[in-house]
């Protein structure tokens, strides 16, 4: 069960996500794959985690530390993957972001597809 203090900060996170309700969800994918700080250049490259065994709250803290497109890829997850998340998305586990679900589609619809 959540905490308040988390459920806050949860619903606090749905709210600063509405500025991107209708952006088209294909102009999102465009900016997470050119902005994210996930997406190293060389695919043959190691990622800077590579080797250590992290929770994925280390990872999401380490993997998206200081990138410029934490919410961009937050929105995307959870219109993509919904309840269904896995892994590390928007500088929160997957954990983190089921709960957030609930509060972020009482926030209303979003924009969908590339229009």
């Amino acid at each position: 069960m959540n905490s308040p203090f988390n459920d806050l900060r949860l619903i606090s996170i749905a709210w600063r996500l509405d500025r991107l309700r209708w952006v088209a969800t294909a102009v999102l994918v465009e900016i997470v794959r050119r902005d994210g700080t996930c997406m190293w250049s060389e695919p043959h490259d190691e990622p800077p985690w590579s080797g250590e065994q992290l929770s994925d709250r280390e990872l999401a803290e380490r993997l998206c530390a200081g990138c410029p497109v934490q919410d961009e890829c937050l929105e995307l997850e959870l219109r993509t993957a919904g309840a269904d998340t896995v892994g590390v998305f928007g500088a929160l586990p997957e954990d983190d972001r089921r709960d957030l679900l609930m509060h972020w589609q009482q926030r209303g619809e979003r924009a969908q597809g590339g229009d």
